[in-house]
């Protein structure tokens, strides 16, 4: 050991760095049938999952599709108790159902959603009430209502309004920081009381700039961390939206890893890329740590705050253990992951050993 320590030593003096090591596999388990569904709900593609302060665990899932098969309204938000059985569904019917995201629970247990379809942010109350709106949907009775367009430039940002929206963190004075999301490329900070105070990026691959900005997070400190999906990183602000770094996952896929689906990515950039962070959750205090995960192998990430691969977990496939585009993650604690998939069409309550 000691004739390896003067070895590193002087290949540092030299100038020679060492090849990366692979992160270390995380143990864990998969919770088989945790949530336990009524005879007539089913799950669509699980766009959304978060717990609250009660273990209570909230599935937002592109279900209850109903329409034509282009342009369908399809969420659906169920809350489930902590041992996986079904409590009930909330927002039955709600103006603002029409393409799950993404769902948060603040430190209040309010819950919150962000619909893509609908470019809006709900705030419910524990209790299920509507108790704030962000954003405006499409009028039903406009003529020119349809799917937003994606011109080059983009149109201008507009305050208090979204253009598929992603996803919503707080800070602890209680301000929400929202991404939105894949067209505004940008994040919108919003008052404790609702109010409009600014707003921070645009579309681009330099600091600050995102290409689409799809899950968001803020730490005990304060700081803001962006899953800048298109760009293969995770951007991290201050509350001001001041960049302060970046942090890029850099592990090779294994050459045998298959695709969830469809043709298998040779990408080094972009959403199929390896290591693109599809989402960014951190655990509560006393010691945070970050979970992302990507599309392809497939794989969740365990970091720490200044971008540290501790460890690394799954692959992609069908079977327990094995995911199906993870698009939203809750990490209650260090341990115990809640992982929401697409194609699966499920949740995965996942005991990891630390």
């Amino acid at each position: 050991m000691r004739r390896l320590f003067i070895l590193i030593c002087v290949l540092a003096l030299l100038g020679v760095s060492l090849p990366a090591q692979e992160p270390t596999s995380i143990p864990f388990q998969s919770v088989p049938d945790f949530l336990k569904l009524p005879q007539d709900i089913y799950l669509g593609e699980v766009a959304g999952v978060a717990v609250n302060s009660h273990g209570h665990v909230f599935v937002f899932s592109r279900g209850n599709t109903s329409g034509a098969a282009y342009g369908a309204a399809a969420a659906q938000l169920l809350e489930f108790g902590a041992d996986g059985n079904f409590i009930r569904e909330i927002g039955h019917n709600l103006y603002a159902w029409s393409f799950a995201h993404s769902v948060k629970v603040d430190r209040d247990d309010n819950i919150w959603v962000a619909d893509k379809g609908s470019d809006m942010v709900i705030k419910f109350n524990p209790q299920g009430r509507v108790v704030m709106v962000f954003g405006r949907k499409q009028e039903a009775s406009d003529e020119g209502t349809g799917p937003l367009r994606h011109p080059r430039p983009p149109l201008p940002p507009v305050d208090g309004m979204f253009r598929q929206v992603t996803d919503m963190a707080w800070d602890a004075a209680g301000n929400t920081y929202i991404s939105d999301g894949y067209i505004n490329s940008r994040i919108a900070k919003i008052g404790k009381d609702g109010n409009w105070i600014k707003s921070w990026g645009e579309p681009g691959d330099g600091p600050g700039q995102f290409n689409t900005p799809h899950s968001i997070a803020v730490d005990a400190q304060g700081r803001v961390y962006v899953a800048d999906r298109g760009n293969r990183r995770i951007q991290v602000f201050d509350g001001e939206g001041n960049f302060l770094r970046q942090i890029t996952i850099d592990v090779p896929a294994d050459p045998n890893a298959r695709p969830a689906i469809g043709n298998k990515p040779n990408a080094t950039t972009g959403t199929m890329a390896p290591g693109a962070p599809w989402t960014v959750c951190i655990t509560p205090g006393p010691n945070q740590v970050l979970f992302t995960s990507d599309g392809f192998p497939g794989r969740i990430y365990k970091l720490t705050l200044e971008g540290k691969i501790l460890g690394m977990l799954g692959e992609s496939g069908k079977q327990l253990k094995q995911f199906g585009w993870i698009h939203e993650i809750a990490c209650p604690s260090e341990t115990e992951l809640y992982v929401a998939e697409l194609l699966n069409w499920r949740v995965q309550k996942l005991i990891l050993e630390k």
